[in-house]
């Protein structure tokens, strides 16, 4: 008897300092350059933006906790599909071939590819085809580059690891033309660190798509909490209020 006693104690301590139900810790990728939807805060260094608000959001209306891991835009997927990551929060378009690999919320956020140019050139671009023959840049793994790349319209599609690294080279005059995400590009031009970078307003663009969360394919349990919380986080007007934090506006 005196030896289950001191067992029920020792339990009994240990279960007053271990929580009944202590919640899952989801580790989820996210992006160190897209901002305002997902970058590295110098001050804190840690990642900050709209898709890191909304999936703690989500996290703590799901019942889970999430560890941020950041990473380039292109080791997403990979990361995902290797199990070092469970969850893709960042400026991801949900798209045919992703959703071969990857199983995706309800759309997010929708937007398409935004154009910039040197200021110096005071060309005002509508399509594409209006830089037929360029040399043109995009980051890598985007919807976009694929997308330039398969018009068959540029001299050459350079591919960068980074929006910013984009940015650097139109800034500098040393690319004609570069494309990204439109609110990711509007973000850093607002910042002022390009003052030689116009973002063209008259262009139309080709490739539109929707921010989606990912998960792996198979992880039909995860993804119908985050698509019920994503519901009522847009009913109860909190993806709206991240938006507006943010400087994006709120869509239908």
């Amino acid at each position: 008897m005196k030896r289950f006693g001191l067992a029920a104690v020792a339990a009994l301590a240990l279960a007053a300092v271990t929580p009944a139900s202590a919640q899952q810790v989801l580790k989820v990728g996210s992006t160190p350059t897209g901002i305002p939807f997902t970058f590295l805060d110098t001050k804190t260094n840690t990642i900050q933006g709209i898709m890191v608000d909304l999936v703690t959001e989500v996290g703590k209306d799901a019942g889970f906790n999430v560890q941020i891991e950041p990473m380039q835009f292109s080791a997403l997927i990979p990361s995902l599909t290797s199990s070092k990551i469970d969850i893709i929060a960042a400026a991801m378009f949900i798209t045919a071939p992703r959703k071969e690999v990857v199983d995706f919320s309800d759309p997010i956020y929708t937007y398409g590819e935004g154009l910039v140019v040197p200021k110096s050139d005071t060309k005002a671009y509508a399509t594409q085809e209006d830089l037929k023959g360029e040399t043109v840049g995009a980051q890598v793994g985007t919807a976009f580059v694929d997308a330039l790349k398969k018009s068959g319209l540029f001299a050459d599609v350079k591919a960068y690891d980074t929006i910013p690294d984009i940015l650097r080279d139109v800034n500098t005059g040393r690319l004609k033309a570069g494309y990204a995400d439109y609110p990711i590009l509007a973000y850093n031009l607002k910042q002022g660190g390009f003052p030689e970078v116009r973002l063209v307003d008259g262009y139309k663009p080709v490739t539109v798509g929707s921010v989606g969360i990912g998960v792996r394919k198979g992880e039909t349990a995860l993804l119908g909490k985050i698509n019920a919380s994503l519901a009522k986080l847009k009913a109860n007007g909190t993806i709206d209020k991240i938006l507006d934090k943010w400087g994006l506006k709120a869509q239908g």
